[in-house]
């Protein structure tokens, strides 16, 4: 007689992987974090995937501000991060991040949910990512596409690509897919991407992943991330993990669009968000890096209101308006 199943991979309880396959993932997950009731901003869930059960969230300011010098609101769409494994747009701190991205930014936010590893390992996430623009795409088409995309209150031709840790990962991937102008989108238009400390990895270590650990992040826990969420088989230089690893695409030869990469000094992922806005803009790409000092993993997600979280939707601001155009 066979010994029972036992746990061989464990998120913290939330998902566990068990040693003949079988993943348990909890829905109770109890988060410390105060839901922000911000009444300037309504939201609602949508379907926008029936094949794979997904769902978004949208986002938008019940006005205009008086300070934008916009008619319109313009697009966030925003991935969230959880290492691949874990998170949903309805977790409290990616809600109140994307209430904050709406208010702050004066924008119609699109907050997709997409498939988690380990039952669906990577491309997964990228093909939701992308089928959540597919969507954005096919309401603004129709006739009988959601009011609050083409109602005429949301400038479509103004799309910005936010993606956060695992999210900033899926962003990157997005960039290369969609290439400079995104004509395959059209009339949405993407104009750039902000970065926040995107996860990516490697099979050499840097610097900043061999020192201290995080408060809420360590290396064995982005180990694990990338042990669940690979193809089977696969090593951290995958092409999925390490946009620079020796398999991947070149990415001197495509064209993207303006890319911002927001990292804070004290990030396990601090040298690679670096090294990764380094080498694209030796390339000369249009990028641009900034580092918030003593700052941790998830610094604006989780606490969307603080001083350094302004400081955050400012540079935000400047980038979009810088390459509205």
């Amino acid at each position: 007689m066979g010994s029972l199943p036992h746990v061989v991979e464990d998120c913290g309880g939330v998902v566990q992987l068990f040693s003949d396959g079988t993943i348990y993932r909890s829905k109770d997950i109890g988060f410390p974090i105060p839901i922000i009731n911000d009444q300037s901003i309504v939201f609602k869930d949508c379907l926008f995937d029936k094949t794979n059960n997904l769902h978004l969230r949208l986002y938008k300011p019940t006005s205009m501000s008086p300070s934008s010098p916009a008619k319109k609101f313009s697009v966030i769409l925003f991935l969230h991060g959880g290492g691949f494994c874990v998170g949903t747009r309805d977790w409290p701190n990616f809600h109140n991040c994307c209430l904050k991205l709406a208010s702050g930014l004066n924008a119609l936010v699109v907050a997709p949910d997409y498939r988690l590893a380990p039952e669906h390992r990577l491309p997964a996430a990228m093909e939701d990512g992308y089928s959540a623009l597919q969507w954005l795409q096919a309401q603004v088409l129709s006739d009988k596409g959601d009011a609050w995309v083409n109602g005429g209150e949301v400038d479509y031709d103004q799309v910005f690509i936010l993606g956060d840790s695992s999210g900033g990962n899926i962003a990157h991937h997005l960039a290369v897919q969609i290439g400079a102008g995104s004509t395959g989108l059209a009339p949405v238009r993407v104009r750039g991407y902000i970065l926040m400390a995107p996860f990516f990895g490697g099979v050499a270590r840097t610097k900043s992943e061999e020192g201290p650990s995080e408060h809420l992040l360590n290396l064995e826990i982005l180990d694990r991330f990338w042990r669940l969420s690979m193809p089977a088989g696969a090593s951290r230089d995958h092409p999925l993990a390490n946009p620079f690893g020796p398999g991947s695409l070149n990415i001197e030869l495509v064209a993207l669009d303006p890319i911002l990469v927001i990292v804070g000094s004290c990030e396990l992922l601090r040298d690679r968000s670096e090294d990764y806005a380094r080498r694209l803009k030796e390339m000369g790409k249009k990028i641009e890096y900034v580092e918030f000092e003593g700052k941790q993993h998830g610094f604006f997600t989780n606490d969307p209101y603080s001083e350094a979280s302004e400081e955050v939707i400012q540079g935000m601001k400047r980038f979009m308006i810088e390459n509205s155009c």
